[in-house]
């Protein structure tokens, strides 16, 4: 088993184990990607066409209003899952994009193939269905410091979460994601103690 597919199965066992037959056709539906930095892999318009498994990098969605103002949504980076999770389940066009900060390796899984393995497969279905519930979780927790919580509260928040995200994801992302002016965002650097 690749080093991507042992982290791929660490993190499904931290979901919802599956049963080793079920285990190998999850794993079989797999393939390994390589992206270099500032890679579109999901351009809005588009429909997403796979599941990601971050194995390594920093990647961001995205989205550019009407009038382009950016507004960073998500940051994922091994071990996660990635992708417009949106537009892959409802095989929709996709609102956002979805692109590497950072040179990635991911496994990838097309959609046709995942619906199969759901449609016969309850364990797997269970699984997935648990990993959005819990990705849907982060989003309304999210949305909350965002509507409720000063700058200094979700700069805060963000770093419970993620301490190591500094050193990951450039810091104008950051304060993109945070609705933080980047003046703003460096004051904030200097003032909480890390």
């Amino acid at each position: 088993m690749t080093q991507e597919l042992q982290q791929l199965r660490q993190l499904v066992n931290g979901i919802r184990p599956l049963s080793d037959e079920d285990w190998e056709a999850f794993a079989a539906v797999w393939s390994r990607h390589v992206a270099k930095r500032k890679e579109p892999l999901t351009v809005a318009g588009e429909v997403e066409h796979y599941l990601y498994f971050v194995a390594d990098g920093v990647q961001r969605v995205y989205y550019f209003d009407d009038q382009d103002r950016e507004a960073t949504l998500v940051f994922t980076y091994a071990p996660s899952f990635g992708g417009v999770l949106d537009s892959f389940m409802l095989q929709l066009p996709s609102r956002y994009y979805y692109e590497t900060l950072s040179p990635s390796v991911f496994l990838r899984a097309p959609f046709p193939e995942l619906q199969r393995l759901m449609q016969t497969r309850p364990s797997i279905e269970s699984m997935i269905r648990e990993g959005l519930s819990h990705s849907m979780s982060g989003l309304l927790a999210r949305l909350v410091e965002l509507q409720c919580y000063t700058s200094e509260e979700r700069f805060r928040k963000l770093l419970q979460r993620s301490p190591h995200i500094l050193q990951l994801v450039p810091h104008k992302y950051l304060a993109n994601y945070l609705g933080i002016d980047p003046t703003n965002f460096s004051k904030l650097l200097n003032k909480v103690r890390i």
